[in-house]
């Protein structure tokens, strides 16, 4: 995509202390999810510019309401998310339409950004309902330092501060897809999936 390719080079030269394994987006070429820890609107800038593929994250409705971010949420083809409706089920037909495509969804499990910057929040399930339903793996990612370039307290960007990002390998469930529905096996996955989240970012996960 024209806008990656340009903003890329721009935001690690920056952001981007380090960042390992990114091989495991890459290289699978196949649809996926890839679920991170989420402590600032830097954190799906700094992934998208080190992934080299693009990334469909969802994301909340203010930023397609944003003067600034518009742009960018609807040239990258992010995916606008009522955080309030009752009825996602536009969302979700957008995420398997994706998925059909074999393109890669990007979520955050916490729903939002933590104000911790060494504890993650109780994740929700969607990851684990897309991945189970559609039978696709989850590519776990741990960004540590975006919480010091900007978080939910930060009026203005550090441009002294710097990102690490840490991809691990890909997360398969397809003995548990038809557990899609169930709840207690939502959870399980849920849980598996931030435990190696928690890992790669060093955060804790006590849920």
């Amino acid at each position: 995509m024209a806008v990656r390719a340009i903003m890329s080079p721009f935001i690690k030269s920056i952001w981007v202390k380090s960042h390992s394994n990114v091989h495991h987006i890459k290289k699978h070429k196949e649809a996926g999810i890839i679920a991170a820890n989420h402590q600032s609107i830097f954190d799906f800038l700094c992934l998208i510019s080190v992934s080299g593929r693009n990334i469909h994250f969802l994301s909340a409705e203010k930023f397609f309401h944003h003067k600034l971010w518009k742009p960018l949420m609807l040239s990258t083809g992010q995916i606008k998310v009522e955080r309030n409706a009752h009825d996602k089920s536009e969302v979700h037909a957008t995420v398997e339409k994706h998925l059909f495509k074999k393109n890669l969804i990007g979520i955050f499990p916490e729903g939002t950004r933590s104000h911790s910057d060494t504890e993650m929040l109780k994740a929700f399930t969607g990851v684990a309902r897309y991945a189970l339903q559609h039978n696709v793996p989850v590519i776990p990612v741990g960004i540590k330092g975006t919480h010091h370039i900007h978080n939910k307290a930060s009026k203005k960007v550090n441009f002294s501060k710097t990102a690490e990002i840490v991809v691990g390998e890909p997360m398969y469930f397809d003995h548990l897809k038809d557990g899609y529905k169930d709840p207690v096996v939502l959870e399980e996955v849920t849980s598996a999936i931030m435990r190696e989240i928690a890992k790669l970012s060093g955060k804790t996960y006590p849920h």
